[in-house]
C-alpha cells in the first residue's frame, strides 16, 4: 500500500516497513498511490495508470489537472476525506515512533544476551539512541510517502546496518578468538558463525517483538475504511472510480 505510507514500523536489521504488508493484511487497504500532504492540499500520484495525479483541497478536486465538477454532497465528502486524512497523519507518526521505541528496545535486549564486552554494550546503545533519535525525527517530519520509498529506504538501512553491525560482529569475532586461543573450538565456530550471520537471526526474533505494535496498527483501521467510504461515487474527469483506496476483504 502507498497510501499512509508513512511508516508504521521499521525492522532495523530487516530493512522493511510495516506498511504494505501489514495494513493489507489488519486492515486490508491498498493503494496504487503515494500521497503527499501540502499545505493547501493533498496530492495524490503514481506513475500510471491514469489519472496518475489526484488533487484535493477544500472540497475541489483535479485529476490530471483538470478540475472536476462536484455536487455538493461530493463536495462535502471530499472536503471529509482531505479532513480525516490529515488527522490520520498524526497518529500513524506515532505508531511509527513507538515501533522504533520497540525495535531500539528489542536490539538492546538482543546484545545484552551476546555476551558482549563493556565497551561494545556502551557503543552500541549510544549509536542505536542516535539512531532512534535521527528516524524518530525523520518521521516527525515527513508529509510524504515519498519519503519512504525505494533508495531512500534503502539507504537509512544501510546507515543503520553499518553503524550497527559491525560493532556487534567484530565483538562476537573477538570472542571466537579467545575461545580458540583457549581451545575451545567449538564455541570459537559457533561465535564465528553468529557473527557471520548476525542480520539474518536477528531478523525473526526482531519481527516476533514488533509484534506488539499490532493492537495500534489495528486501532488505524476504522479511520482508513472511513477514508475508503467516502471517495465512493465520486470519479475523475473522465469519469471513472477515483479509487484512491481499495478494501478487501
Amino acid at each position: 500500500m502507498r497510501l499512509c505510507r508513512l511508516p508504521l514500523f521499521l525492522l532495523l536489521f530487516a530493512a522493511l516497513p510495516l506498511q504494505a504488508q501489514d495494513l493489507a493484511t489488519t486492515c486490508h487497504a491498498t493503494s496504487s498511490y503515494d500521497v503527499t500532504l501540502r499545505p493547501g492540499s493533498v496530492l495524490f500520484d503514481r506513475p500510471s495508470p491514469a489519472p496518475t495525479r489526484v488533487e484535493l483541497g477544500q472540497g475541489a478536486l483535479r485529476t490530471d489537472g483538470v478540475a472536476v465538477p462536484l455536487n455538493a454532497e461530493e463536495q462535502d465528502r471530499m472536503s471529509l476525506f482531505e479532513r480525516d486524512l490529515r488527522a490520520l497523519a498524526p497518529r500513524v507518526r506515532t505508531v511509527a515512533q513507538h515501533g522504533v521505541d520497540i525495535a531500539a528496545q528489542g536490539l538492546r535486549e538482543e546484545a545484552a544476551g551476546m555476551g558482549l564486552g563493556a565497551d561494545t554494550r556502551a557503543q552500541l546503545d549510544q549509536r542505536l539512541a542516535a539512531d532512534a533519535a535521527s528516524l524518530k525525527q525523520r518521521i516527525a517530519a515527513s508529509n510524504s510517502t515519498h519519503d519512504w520509498q525505494g533508495g531512500a529506504m534503502d539507504q537509512y538501512v544501510n546507515q543503520i546496518e553499518s553503524d550497527l553491525l559491525p560493532l556487534i560482529a567484530a565483538d562476537l569475532g573477538q570472542q571466537a578468538l579467545t575461545a580458540a586461543m583457549s581451545g575451545d573450538l567449538q564455541t570459537a565456530a559457533s561465535l564465528r558463525d553468529r557473527a557471520t550471520n548476525l542480520a539474518t537471526q536477528l531478523e525473526p526474533r526482531m519481527r516476533q517483538r514488533m509484534q506488539a505494535l499490532r493492537p495500534q496498527i489495528e486501532a488505524l483501521c476504522p479511520a482508513i475504511r472511513q477514508l475508503a467510504t467516502l471517495q465512493q461515487g465520486v470519479r475523475d474527469s473522465k469519469g471513472r472510480p477515483l479509487d484512491l483506496l481499495q478494501i478487501g476483504q
